[in-house]
Parts: C-alpha cells; sequence; structure tokens
C-alpha cells in the first residue's frame, strides 16, 4: 500500500492519485492512437482530393494511387508531435513560474479546442486537423506534466507514479481505438469527439478540487493540504513550504537529517545554465531523440506500411490496426516496472557517505539500458517485411514507449534539481522535436524510393547504437562516485588510526 510517510491527508492525496492515473489513462496521450483515428479519417474521406482517380462510393474511398493522401496525414502528426515537444520548453516555463492551475487550464483549454475542431471538420475541411491535433496533442501533455508531481506525494514510491503515469499517457492511445470501434458500429467521428470535448468539464472539476494552486513540493513537508476545500490552510501551507522549490538551497530547512542537507547543498549550486550544459543533460537529449524519432516514424507511417504489407487489404489492415490500438493498453501495466527498477534501492539503507541521489542515479543507469535495448530490438522488429512479425513489433513498440518517457521524466527528477524540473522538461522535449521533424523527410524518401521503408529503417536502427553511450556515461559517472567515496573513507581511516 502506498503511503506518505507524513501528516498529511492520505484520503486526498490517493483522490488525486487515482483520478490523475484516470486523467492520463483516458485523456492526456490520446494522440499517440493516431493510427485508429487515420483510418477512421480515411473511411470519411479526408484529403481523398490528393488521390489520383479517386472516388468515394458507399463511404468507401476507392483510388488507384493515395500517396498524397498518406502523405497529408503523415504530415498532421508530424506537426502535432513537433509542437508537442517544441511546445514543452514554455510549457514547462509556465508550469515553473506560475504553477499547476495556470497550466491545467491553458491545457484544459487547448484540449478542448482541439477536441471541438475536429467534431466540426469533414472532408471538405480537411486542414482543420492541423491545428485540431496538435492542440489535442499539447493540451494533453500539459495534463502529463501537471499530474508527474503527484508523485512527491508518495516519496517512497516518487519514480513509480512518475512512470505509472506516464505509462498510462502512452495507454491513452487506445482511446482513438474506442473512437474507431464506435464508428464502425455507426456512431460518427463527431459526436465522439463532442462526448471528449464535454469531458473537459471534468479535468475542471479536477483542477480545482484535487490539484494544487502552486506545487507540490518535494521533499513534502507535514501536514501538507492542498484544493479549494482545504482554503486557508492551504495558502497557509504552500507559502510556508514553496521553500522546497527554492534552488537557493532552502530544502534543507524541511527536513534536518545529513543526507538531505547535503543533497541541498549539491543543489544550490546547480544552476538552470550549468544543468542544461552537463553531459547528463546532453547524452539524455540525443537518448530521447533517437528514440522518440523512431516512435514517431513507425507511427506517422503506420498505415501506408500496413496496407503495403496487407496488400491493401481492408479488413487486414483493420484488424492489424486494431491489435496495435489495443496493445497500447499495455503501457500502464508496463511502466511501473521500470519505476520499481529505479526505486528498488529505497528498501536498502545508504551505504556509508552514499547519497540518496546518487543511489538513485546508479539505479537509473541500470533503468536507461533496458530501454536502449528495447528499443534496438523494436526497431529491427518494425523493419522486418513480414506482416505477422508485426504482432512482436507492437509489443516490443509499446514496452519501449512506456520505459522511454516515464524513465526520460524519471531520470530528470533524479538527475537535477526539482525547481528547475519543468524548464528542463520542455527544453529536453523541444530539443528533441528538431530531431522529431526528420520524420517527414524521412517519409518523404520512403515515397520516392517506391514506398518500401526497409533502408531507412536500417539506416535509423543503426543510428540508434548511440543512444547506448548515456546509460554508459551515467554507469561510470556513478563508480566514479563510489571510488572517490572508498578513497575518501580511507583516507580518514588512515587519518584515524595516525597518532
Amino acid at each position: 500500500m502506498l503511503s506518505t510517510c507524513h501528516g498529511g491527508t492520505p484520503l486526498l492525496y490517493r483522490l488525486t492519485l487515482v483520478t490523475g492515473m484516470v486523467e492520463c489513462l483516458c485523456f492526456a496521450g490520446v494522440v499517440f492512437g493516431y493510427a485508429s483515428l487515420v483510418f477512421v479519417l480515411k473511411e470519411d474521406g479526408y484529403f481523398s482530393q490528393m488521390c489520383v482517380n479517386a472516388t468515394l462510393t458507399n463511404n468507401t474511398l476507392n483510388a488507384t494511387d493515395c500517396s498524397g493522401q498518406d502523405e497529408q496525414f503523415s504530415l498532421v502528426f508530424t506537426v502535432a508531435s513537433f509542437l508537442n515537444n517544441f511546445l514543452s520548453l514554455p510549457n514547462g516555463y509556465l508550469f515553473d513560474r506560475f504553477g499547476t492551475m495556470a497550466t491545467r487550464l491553458v491545457g484544459i483549454s487547448l484540449y478542448t479546442t482541439g477536441t471541438l475542431l475536429v467534431a466540426f471538420s469533414n472532408a471538405a475541411y480537411s486542414g482543420l486537423l492541423f491545428p485540431a491535433v496538435a492542440c489535442i496533442s499539447v493540451g494533453g501533455i500539459m495534463l502529463l506534466i501537471t499530474n508527474m508531481q503527484v508523485g512527491n506525494l508518495f516519496s517512497a514510491h516518487r519514480s513509480t507514479i512518475i512512470t505509472l503515469y506516464n505509462g498510462a499517457f502512452d495507454s491513452s492511445a487506445v482511446v482513438f481505438l474506442i473512437v474507431k470501434v464506435l464508428y464502425e458500429r455507426e456512431l460518427s467521428l463527431r459526436v465522439s469527439f463532442i462526448v471528449l470535448s464535454i469531458c473537459s468539464l471534468i479535468h475542471l472539476l479536477r483542477t480545482f478540487l484535487l490539484m494544487p494552486r502552486t506545487w507540490i513540493p518535494y521533499p513534502l513537508p507535514d501536514y501538507y493540504t492542498y484544493g479549494a476545500t482545504f482554503g486557508a490552510a492551504n495558502t497557509y501551507k504552500v507559502e510556508k513550504f514553496e521553500m522546497t522549490r527554492d534552488c537557493a538551497g532552502k530544502r534543507g530547512e524541511t527536513n534536518n537529517t545529513s543526507t538531505q542537507l547535503e543533497e541541498a547543498s549539491e543543489e544550490k549550486a546547480l544552476s538552470f545554465r550549468s544543468c542544461v550544459l552537463s553531459w547528463f543533460f546532453l547524452w539524455h537529449v540525443l537518448w530521447l531523440s533517437l528514440m522518440q524519432l523512431r516512435h514517431y516514424l513507425f507511427i506517422g507511417t503506420f498505415n501506408p506500411t500496413l496496407n503495403r504489407l496487407a496488400d491493401n487489404d481492408r479488413s487486414l489492415v483493420s484488424q492489424y490496426t486494431n491489435v496495435f490500438a489495443f496493445t497500447q493498453l499495455g503501457g500502464v501495466l508496463c511502466a511501473p516496472w521500470n519505476g520499481l527498477i529505479i526505486d528498488r534501492h529505497k528498501s536498502r539503507p545508504l551505504a556509508a557517505g552514499e547519497t540518496e541521489r546518487e543511489a538513485n542515479l546508479r539505479s537509473s543507469a541500470l533503468s536507461l539500458l533496458l530501454t536502449s535495448i528495447l528499443c534496438l530490438l523494436f526497431s529491427v522488429s518494425a523493419s522486418s517485411p513480414v506482416l505477422s512479425l508485426q504482432y512482436l513489433t507492437f509489443i516490443l513498440q509499446v514496452l519501449n514507449r512506456s520505459f522511454l518517457y516515464g524513465g526520460h521524466t524519471a531520470f530528470l527528477s533524479i538527475a537535477f534539481p526539482a525547481c528547475h524540473f519543468g524548464k528542463l522538461y520542455g527544453l529536453a522535449m523541444t530539443m528533441s522535436a528538431v530531431i522529431s521533424l526528420l520524420q517527414y523527410p524521412c517519409f518523404a524518401l520512403v515515397e520516392a524510393i517506391g514506398g518500401d521503408p526497409l533502408y531507412v529503417n536500417i539506416a535509423l536502427t543503426v543510428l540508434l547504437l548511440l543512444v547506448f553511450i548515456h546509460p554508459l556515461y551515467v554507469f561510470l559517472h556513478c563508480r566514479k562516485l563510489a571510488q572517490e567515496r572508498a578513497n575518501t573513507q580511507t583516507v580518514a581511516n588512515l587519518k584515524s588510526k595516525t597518532p
């Protein structure tokens, strides 16, 4: 059972945890179910004017060449995924500067705008998909950013909860599968997206009742409360303990243990600039960017790739699309494994002189390595031209994605001060967005060479070998720290023996 190890209001904490889980699972990452949505959009004739010799008969599009249509759908996802990451920097600044409520209100507004644009679009206004999908994507990631701090309420399980929420974010891709299944049972796309728009009222209620106005501090002070129903007590507690986000090193005032005082002193020296210019951050951005590019290209080209492998068999494409979307549910089950890997040391006492941050870093090295291996296996499987092998690809894809984003978030929360988390998270996603733009020229290159992505997939797989630098660097850094501690202890022992 999760425990807070503080006075607090455990029931309030648990309500926040559960409702945040539902929010991430049902709304935050629906854009990654784009492959299911494309199937529906094609049925409704979106971008059908890009097909050569196209006709729409009984709601079924018949055409000899729809590569132009596929290119437009790929471009919609490229723009949405780029903005999703690129705008994470201003979103992170918004969160660090103005807090949870302001960030959530902006995110909810964007999300609702996107769902309404899809609801009232049609084949004649296919261009509305560009701002619509982008708004859904950016709004969803803002909901995730504000939810990840919930892990601060349960310090012993912090990384597990962060990765759990990221797994739920990935699994929310199944929402567009539900939209697809309902569409095949005669429920229109418009009705489904109007329902998603109305659900924004739930997000608003949660913002005012179950989330803090500013931030959830870490470490968590005793008797910390928040939410509209706690009135003046909430204001007092936030103002009193917001020092925990202060980069001036006051974090130690909330806990008198020598270990936390040492960590607070270490964080004091870490300015935002020094964090950004550190090898930790630079290698981490490369690690994130390359794997993210691989996933984005896979999702953005999913439908045309399936059509090619299935010889344009519509029922077979629909079947594989459903299976792929359904496997996304596995994200919420797989992601906590990564958190448990990172948190596994917390049941054991720290070594002499070892800080909690160092122990966390040591655990994260294994997490980063496993994520890298999973991505390499996923890329190899996705490169195969065998249709039946794609079932394995789907499993590896959801495993790797659930490890990737949860591990990314957990590493930033471990390696850098909490007061820089929003900005660093945003900057990392923004920098990775630039790399993710390569998915569109990759898609165009595939189309130019006849639609066979084999050579592009091989090139990306080779490029992915670079991601192994990051876990190796973290491992060597931790080993260096352990050696320095051992040397210091040896010197101290010698001095104690000297008369």
